[in-house]
């Protein structure tokens, strides 16, 4: 399933998210003239009020403890729209469960399943739009065309962790091992290029994975973008023929054939 935008989950988005998302809770909370919901908060204007405050901001610490952990699940491969959906209703389920818990206490005409019942009604009346206009806004209104462009960028370091190549992926032709040093092949404009770099296969084997360039024999990884054919020469071995006028075949190993046959 496709994962939702960096955008959604960048640390502006999820700010507002904080704020913006009680501030529509207790606007409506106050606009919306519902017997139910005003004898349950209170009865009276002044308490129904200060109940209405006291469930925003037990709002806006779960969605301090829950939005935050999303920077760090931002970094370790995102989520899904389908997790995003589950995060987000388990959010509301979690504020639930500790309004009905003040109001139990406060009030004491409810038993806590009572004001459970009831939190979660109040909850589900009012949340779900805000959380659909917010996935809107954010995924489609304001995409983060920086950002995008900044995770097509490979930052290549060598082995002390010194940043040495910041390139697009897609300008990645192969990557070859020799001895302690791994060699760059990509193009520049027009004309291929080759870096060496102090690293070795193994250190930089995650970063490949992450932006689609794969092993295809245990001394090269190969850009499947750049691949237009795989043959076999007059010695029976595999090699992968490049879209660059000039390029050499890469070898290819029968272990990682088939998976970069089914890339291309």
């Amino acid at each position: 399933m496709a994962k939702i935008p960096n955008s959604l989950v960048s640390t502006p988005a999820l700010l507002t998210h904080i704020l913006v998302l009680p501030a529509f809770f207790l606007g409506f909370i106050l606009i919306y003239d519902s017997g139910w919901m005003i004898h349950f908060l209170g009865g009276g204007k002044e308490r129904e009020v200060f109940n209405s405050l006291m469930l925003t901001c037990i709002l806006i610490g779960v969605l301090c403890g829950s939005r935050i952990p999303m920077i760090a699940v931002r970094h370790h491969g995102g989520l899904t729209w389908w997790q995003y959906s589950i995060w987000s209703f388990m959010e509301v389920v979690v504020f639930s469960a500790f309004a009905a818990l003040y109001m139990a206490l406060v009030w004491g005409n409810y038993g806590y399943f009572t004001a459970f019942g009831h939190c979660l009604r109040i909850s589900f009346l009012i949340l779900p739009y805000a959380y659909i206009l917010f996935a809107l806004f954010f995924a489609h209104l304001r995409p983060d065309e920086k950002e995008s462009a900044e995770e097509d960028l490979v930052r290549f370091t060598d082995t002390t962790g010194r940043l040495k190549l910041v390139i697009a992926h897609d300008v990645i032709l192969y990557i070859e091992a020799q001895e302690n040093y791994v060699s760059i092949h990509y193009m520049e404009g027009e004309r291929p290029k080759e870096y060496s770099l102090r690293q070795s296969m193994r250190g930089i084997e995650d970063l490949m994975e992450k932006h689609g360039i794969i092993r295809c024999q245990r001394s090269y990884f190969v850009n499947p973008r750049h691949v237009t054919v795989l043959r076999r020469d007059k010695e029976g071995m595999i090699q992968a023929e490049l879209d660059i006028t000039g390029s050499r075949p890469v070898p290819v190993s029968p272990k990682y054939y088939e998976e970069l046959s089914k890339m291309l």
